[in-house]
């Protein structure tokens, strides 16, 4: 029972936590819609899993022990950061806004993509997911019941980000946005661009 409680509050916590995923979730809410925020939040749940998969598999083990390779992943997260943060940052500010479609500037395909490359090589999600299985679950652990956490980390990244893109692709609220979108934007691709430099400054050998 004490491991359920510490993985539940981990995973809650660790969902809620701001980070490149509720940026992604809720500049793609604003500028293209609730089906874009959705299909954005599902994708994120879509990289919690490959990251709950890995581990299970013991590959969280290794990169746990081994600093080069850990080292590695998070500077190609903090790579993808500063590219995603620098497209938002000097995104168009007159982008059409569609609450029924996926929107003019976005497929469904590439807002699902767009979620799931976020969570893959997001260095937060890494370091939650390995640690968690490594310093909270048990290794007597029976491994459905670590399925079992995995899948309910998965739900949790759904669920917190699916309410998000519904908020944020409110119409009052989204219009309200849109009127400043281009600070919108800065402030977004700002956010993330210090995020990954900061990750990849503090990650260098």
């Amino acid at each position: 029972m004490t491991e359920l409680i510490a993985v539940a509050v981990i995973t809650i916590l660790a969902v809620i936590s701001p980070g490149a995923d509720f940026a992604m979730v809720v500049r793609n809410s604003c500028l293209y819609g609730r089906t874009t925020g959705l299909l954005g939040a599902a994708g994120v749940a879509a990289g919690v899993l490959v990251h709950v998969t890995y581990t299970m598999l013991g590959v969280g083990l290794i990169i746990a022990a081994n600093t080069a390779l850990f080292t590695a992943i998070k500077l190609l997260g903090a790579a993808y950061l500063v590219y995603i943060g620098l497209r938002t940052f000097f995104a168009r500010a007159d982008l059409t806004v569609d609450l029924d479609a996926s929107g003019a500037g976005l497929t469904r395909l590439g807002a699902l993509r767009s979620g799931f490359l976020t969570n893959v090589l997001n260095p937060k999600t890494t370091l939650f997911v390995v640690s968690t299985f490594t310093q909270v679950v048990g290794t007597e652990t029976p491994l459905w019941q670590q399925g079992l956490y995995g899948l309910f980390m998965s739900l949790a990244h759904l669920g917190w980000f699916a309410l998000v893109a519904l908020f944020f692709s409110h119409a009052r609220l989204r219009t309200a946005m849109l009127r400043a979108q281009k600070a919108l934007n800065r402030a977004i691709g700002g956010t993330l661009v210090g995020l990954g430099v900061a990750l990849g400054v503090t990650s260098a050998p």
